[in-house]
């Protein structure tokens, strides 16, 4: 969760497979961001800070039930310090504030992800319940004291799409884990994650960020008021506010990355960037250096992308790759984790340079081979996949033009987040591996495109 107090801003977080929790610090979001401080004694996950109107600051967080003791499967506990954050600690006594949920005999899972906000001298608690997936619903308690005791509201939960039926048009699900923020026009609204599935519960956009208004009902926070469905879209009564230069980021739309001129600061790496295997120019573009290892190893392979943000959407980029052996390989790579991918790729065979399509296969780190072609000559080649709904295709060309169909129809729920696991969507990237060979090779890359289209934004 991020907080700002006094001319400083904090992030505190959970790095889940080392040491716990920990919170930074900057004054400008942007960074720089300081070094983290670890928090040993926030046992558990979803931290977040409330700073109260006497300057007394708290942290709070889901943890263990009771004596570390579940009654039930998911059984979890709502815990809170007294925080000082002159000096990053925790103080005082930990104490429990909701134990298992609003109804603990209703055997409730997963409480976490709380905050707690004051008005008209109420305290409110309000967290995610039921899990990430479909039965996901945002949850609100109240008290006179932040230290409790914290009643429910008898109308909870106060955010769900769980009871709606499965079927209906262009489904927002699983929505939850929801901050109350103040409008410039002075009004609450709630900041929530949901997906947007194409069958079932499988989407390959992961979880994405929706608002939706606020409505004050009896001292009660009630998100998204008189309708049961989330919409896309409702009317505020202020202006849109765009950071000048940004790449849009909501909506339909379309940009290119011209790597010759510029970059893109949401860019993603696997883990930490490698500086020493790209580069960029006004010639070439983006330089990639081969590296032996693949994203099919727990490393650092030479990746850059971009998330697909729609669910029709189209990336493209043009690369200038000479490849030496078989085992090397550079293209466009569409990427739900180490197991689970595809990998539209140029290298060389003995016929000659090919353009080759790849699937992993999970539980091995192997790739098979879907379709190949060779290429009657040498030079630039354009590569895209397109998405549509539950489908991927891909295409190649040699002048950008003329486009050639390699493989269509490709199952898009082999990179869903309920087959391949976890909880982020798909990335779009440029990639160019050795294939655990050691090599002085590189592919460039001049720019790339993409495009989203999905009919529930228009």
């Amino acid at each position: 969760a991020i907080s700002y107090h006094k001319g400083l801003f904090y992030v505190t977080c959970t790095d889940i497979d080392h040491e716990g929790n920990f919170v930074v610090t900057a004054t400008n979001p942007a960074g720089p961001w300081s070094d983290p401080v670890k928090l040993p004694q926030v046992r558990g996950i979803d931290p977040s800070l409330y700073f109260d109107n006497d300057d007394k600051a708290y942290i709070l967080y889901n943890s263990d039930p009771p004596g570390n003791k579940s009654l039930y499967p998911g059984h979890r506990t709502i815990r809170m310090y007294e925080f000082d954050y002159a000096n990053l600690k925790t103080t005082g006594e930990e104490k429990q504030l909701v134990n298992g949920g609003v109804d603990i005999s209703k055997k409730p899972v997963w409480i976490e992800g709380p905050h707690i906000l004051k008005r008209n001298d109420w305290y409110y608690l309000y967290a995610a319940e039921g899990g990430t997936s479909v039965n996901h619903s945002e949850v609100v308690l109240r008290s006179k004291s932040v230290w409790g005791p914290y009643v429910p509201f008898d109308k909870n939960p106060i955010l769900t799409q769980r009871d709606l039926p499965e079927d209906r048009k262009y489904p927002v699900t699983s929505t939850g884990h929801a901050q109350l923020v103040e409008g410039p026009d002075g009004k609450t609204y709630a900041i929530f994650l949901a997906v947007r599935p194409y069958k079932g519960d499988y989407y390959n956009t992961g979880r994405e960020t929706f608002i939706a208004p606020v409505e004050w009902q009896n001292d009660w926070p009630v998100i998204n008021p008189g309708q049961q469905e989330v919409q896309y879209s409702y009317t505020a009564a202020f202006p849109e506010h765009k950071q000048p230069g940004t790449l849009p980021q909501s909506g339909n739309f379309s940009y290119t990355v011209d790597f010759r001129k510029n970059d893109d600061p949401s860019l993603l790496f696997m883990r930490k960037p490698d500086s020493s295997a790209f580069s960029r120019s006004a010639d070439a573009g983006l330089t990639l250096q081969l590296k032996p290892e693949t994203v099919m190893d727990f490393s650092n392979p030479s990746f850059i992308g971009k998330r697909q943000q729609h669910l029709n959407s189209t990336a493209e980029t043009r690369l200038v790759f000479t490849p030496r052996s078989a085992n090397e390989k550079a293209g466009l790579l569409v990427f739900q984790n180490e197991s689970h991918f595809y990998f539209l790729a140029k290298s060389i065979s003995s016929s000659g340079e090919t353009i080759q399509l790849y699937q992993s296969t999970p539980g091995k780190k192997e790739m098979e081979l879907l379709a190949e072609s060779t290429l009657a000559a040498k030079g630039p080649l354009y590569l895209r996949c397109t998405a549509g709904w539950d489908q991927y295709s891909f295409s190649y060309s040699t002048d950008g033009k003329k486009w050639k169909l390699l493989k269509d129809k490709l199952d898009a729920s082999f990179l869903s987040t309920k087959t391949a696991g976890g909880f982020t969507g798909v990335l779009y990237g440029m990639y160019g591996t050795s294939s655990g060979q050691a090599t002085s090779s590189a592919a460039s890359f001049r720019y790339f495109k993409y495009s989203g289209n999905d009919p529930m934004l228009k």
